[in-house]
């Protein structure tokens, strides 16, 4: 390679050359889904700067190997068989099983004032209920509520204004035909929606926000650790990085270790890279491009797409209830790259767009 090695080089995986078609010749499934590939990436980094970037086909796997420092062949090893492992069905409450053999809806339920796209709407209490059994008859395979504005600018809510808002859902989740995610970044409102039944909590600060978040959702069904650079207030302040893809897979790596050591099964784990929290629209562009890396963490990849500023700034539409066709586009090319879930305001229609994504793949 001619690449000089250190103790601190790490190793990253992306698969490319990805196609639906089963038959396609010396590939290898990714992430248990209807995807092959039939490449990889690799990049090797060493104290914040890329050493080393090269393509190779599935076929020369074993002579790049073969170049790879032995100490980094066990980390080449590792995140090959990640890419590659199906991941595992997460039980729920009630009964149900989360599978992730296909692209699965998760519809957004916002009980809050203020959310970009939403704010207002579902205050009322019954309305609220409403919506929630509404989203499961659009096609949602999960919903995901939130009392918490978490958009760029947004402030603080305090803990108990927060559960108020939730409460009128909470006091039905165990009646609603399908699971319940719960967007939080506190202890207080995780501890209250498991009690309630939830089968998921879903964090932007992938817990680290509230220090008693780790011991709050150890008997969480399903946790999504998201990436955000910074908090709501000032994410969008010039947000920079040595590499936004690297950066981001180092950080959702290192949580989904914290979580590890604190007794957290891997297996109950799923991350999101974090659209639109503290990412420019470039760096947006980048993590859809490049979704397959996260594979390599071993957890099925959520992402939200829906209605968000980037959709606007690259078509010029301001309304976000009017980037309908952005987000089914954003939509089925994060399907295209290996997303497990995908989060959503527009429930029928990213249902229906995901289901000719499915049947082509044969799901």
């Amino acid at each position: 390679m001619g690449v000089n090695f250190s103790e601190d080089t790490k190793l990253y995986l992306t698969p490319s050359g990805l196609t639906l078609d089963r038959r396609a010749a010396l590939s290898f499934p990714l992430a248990g889904g209807s995807l092959n590939f039939g490449a990889l990436e690799v990049v090797l980094r060493s104290a914040k700067k890329t050493i080393y970037q090269a393509t190779f086909p599935i076929a020369s796997l074993k002579a790049l190997k073969e170049q790879l420092p032995a100490s980094l062949h066990a980390k080449f090893n590792a995140t090959l068989k990640r890419l590659t492992a199906p991941r595992k069905p997460l039980d729920l409450p009630g009964g149900a099983v989360l599978s992730f053999a296909k692209p699965l809806v998760m519809g957004v339920l916002n009980l809050t004032p203020d959310s970009f796209s939403d704010g207002g709407l579902y205050m009322n209490p019954g309305l609220a209920v409403e919506r929630a059994g509404a989203l499961f008859d659009e096609g949602a395979d999960i919903v995901d509520i939130g009392g918490e504005s978490t958009r760029p600018g947004a402030k603080k809510v305090p803990p108990e204004e927060e559960i108020q808002r939730l409460t009128p859902v909470f006091d039905i989740i165990r009646e609603l035909p399908g699971p319940v995610s719960v967007d939080t970044r506190k202890a207080a409102i995780m501890a209250a929606a498991l009690e309630a039944g939830a089968g998921l909590i879903n964090d932007i600060s992938a817990l680290t926000f509230d220090p008693g978040a780790l011991e709050a959702v150890k008997s969480a069904p399903g946790i999504v650790l998201m990436h955000t650079l910074g908090v709501p207030e000032t994410m969008q302040d010039n947000p920079g990085y040595d590499d936004v893809l690297l950066d981001v897979y180092d950080y959702l790596e290192e949580r989904i270790e914290a979580c590890a050591r604190a007794g957290i099964d891997r297996e109950r784990l799923i991350v999101d890279p974090g659209i639109g929290f503290g990412k420019t629209t470039g760096h947006i562009l980048d993590l859809l491009k490049n979704l397959s890396l996260f594979h390599g963490l071993g957890a099925p990849v959520l992402v939200g797409v829906s209605r968000k500023r980037f959709i606007g700034e690259l078509t010029g539409v301001k309304d976000p209830k009017k980037r309908l066709s952005g987000s089914i586009a954003a939509a089925v090319l994060a399907a295209g790259q290996g997303a497990h879930i995908i989060r959503c305001h527009d429930v029928a229609e990213t249902a229906q767009a995901l289901a000719v994504f499915n049947a082509v793949g044969g799901n």
